[in-house]
């Protein structure tokens, strides 16, 4: 679902240190003192948050919380928007937008690179991406990649994800043909000259199996613990925290409850993504919505809990490939203080 969005974030992230005529009813006897307050509408606080990539499952609770009315029960009025040129991370580290769709990735490679900028909410409990290939072309272990034809986009955390699974089957990444497919899809890429790719199986997974292209599919998270890591979450400033906590905590109460009625009710759930971005297939989100609601939470105690070992051990492992440079502080990149209470 990210392609290109992570070598973009990779790059900014070292360079940003530092309507009609309105008619007015006729006067009427207005309240006053206690009755006028009771029946004075309360404002929304308009906020913006801005997507990781196009719509899709992973992205499922906020539309909910939007048409459903749950933002707006607690006092908000969002506008859920696609990522500009920079991505979510840079829109909300910016102050364009008060809350996007991040990765524990980027978010701990960001927090290096003085880029404040603090995950809120898990919206997956466990890492669902991994290497996929078409079942002919019998790659089944990470040993398999040796003499194969990888097609990603170019970001160095590829390598090292490859290099990593391998290094468990003692197998040679130097052995992997490394190419860029640029924008293609798993599906394009894999009926030319390529032989796997990384997907998210919510996605593009399912969508394999309503096309009966059966595919194997090897997770990163069942060779290492370290990469089972969050992604995607949801994120907003530290200038956000210190200045307008109690519109942080509404926001991740109304995404809360979106997200925990898309796991109590997918298909309604699928229905309401479908209903607000047409263009996508319907068939897809649907499916794609079973397959993930009950992995939204799956074995936390709550929806959108994460736990300090997670980031721990992910800023390990880059740190043991190279992929990580300068101090990262775990409790400055994540908070759950802002999870409903249970």
């Amino acid at each position: 679902m990210k392609k290109s969005l992570w070598l973009i974030c990779l790059t900014l992230f070292i360079v940003i240190a530092g309507c009609g005529g309105k008619t007015e009813p006729a006067k009427t006897a207005e309240p006053s003192g206690e009755a006028a307050q009771q029946e004075a509408p309360k404002e929304l606080t308009k906020v913006k948050v801005v997507l990781d990539w196009t719509p899709n499952t992973n992205h499922t609770g906020l539309y909910v919380a939007r048409d459903k009315g749950f933002f707006k029960e607690n006092g908000l009025n969002v506008e859920i928007v696609q990522p500009g040129e920079g991505g979510a991370d840079m829109m909300v580290a910016a102050g364009n937008a008060e809350f996007g769709v991040s990765y524990q990735e980027n978010i701990t490679l960001g927090r290096t690179q003085n880029v404040p900028i603090v995950s809120l909410a898990a919206v997956i409990q466990h890492n669902t991406s991994g290497f996929a290939s078409p079942v002919d072309k019998n790659i089944k272990t990470p040993k398999d990649f040796e003499g194969k034809t990888y097609g990603g986009w170019g970001s160095p955390n590829e390598e090292a994800m490859l290099q990593s699974l391998m290094e468990t089957e003692k197998a040679d990444v130097k052995k992997v043909n490394n190419v860029s497919i640029g924008s293609a899809d798993y599906f394009t890429a894999t009926k030319s000259n390529i032989d796997f790719a990384w997907i998210y199986y919510a996605w593009t997974g399912v969508e394999a199996e309503l096309r009966k292209e059966p595919m194997n599919m090897i997770y990163l998270k069942d060779y290492s613990s370290k990469l089972d890591y969050y992604t995607p979450v949801l994120a907003t400033s530290e200038k956000m925290i210190a200045e307008k906590p109690d519109l942080v905590r509404a926001f991740v109460k109304g995404a809360a409850e979106g997200y925990t009625f898309a796991i109590q009710h997918p298909d309604e759930a699928a229905d309401i993504l479908i209903k607000a971005e047409p263009d996508l297939n319907a068939d897809l989100v649907r499916a794609s919505q079973k397959w993930l609601s009950p992995r939204y939470q799956d074995d936390a105690a709550a929806w959108g809990v994460q736990k300090r070992d997670v980031w721990v051990n992910y800023a390990d492992w880059m740190t043991e490939h190279k992929l990580l440079t300068g101090t990262f502080e775990p409790d400055k990149a994540f908070t759950n203080d802002f999870l409903p209470k249970q």
